[in-house]
């Protein structure tokens, strides 16, 4: 950030006063510009013993498979995120049965928040972010071609946590593994 959004001043990336860390503060009218994580709505869509995947129309990892998610809206739930994502990827329409993966990407600041839930219908089809969409049994799942961790663990999750019958939700910080 080089210009204060509310004067249009520099900024200076300083520790200001009674904080611990560096942001980025406004040399004319010293507001603070807090920078925090991007939240990931997404969704686990159920029908049966299949789940829906959409093939990526758009970057990054265009033409690789994942569940339907993306940036929350301002003035939007989370759970209205997940919906409005499903919809908006996958043209599906489903029921959530509430939370169940929250992963947390320090090094890239992002939190995904994947929503288990039953389609009300298999009418469904690509968006316009979408190459295809298609529902898939455990065994069929492309899972070389993946396109998140983030979505591979979730629906590993899933197929585990389905043959116990019990679905706690799923929360863990995934990080970058260090380069040497």
């Amino acid at each position: 950030m080089k210009f204060c959004s509310s004067c249009g001043a520099n900024v200076s990336l300083i520790i200001p006063e009674g904080d611990d860390r560096e942001r980025h503060v406004c040399i004319e009218c010293e507001t603070i510009h807090y920078r925090n994580p991007t939240i990931i709505a997404g969704s686990l869509p159920v029908f049966e013993d299949k789940v829906l995947l959409c093939k990526r129309a758009i970057e990054p990892r265009y033409g690789l498979w994942t569940l339907p998610a993306g940036f929350m809206e301002n003035g939007e739930s989370v759970e209205e995120g997940a919906l409005r994502e499903t919809w908006e990827e996958a043209r599906a329409t489903m029921e959530l049965d509430g939370l169940y993966t929250l992963f947390s990407l320090p090094q890239i600041n992002q939190v995904y928040m994947i929503f288990k839930g039953e389609l009300v219908n298999q009418d469904f089809g690509p968006g316009p972010e979408s190459l295809e969409v298609e529902l898939f049994r455990e065994e069929d799942i492309p899972w070389e071609e993946l396109a998140f961790p983030v979505m591979k663990k979730t629906l590993q999750h899933y197929f585990n946590d389905r043959k116990q019958g019990n679905f706690p939700l799923r929360s863990e910080a995934l990080y970058r593994p260090q380069r040497s």
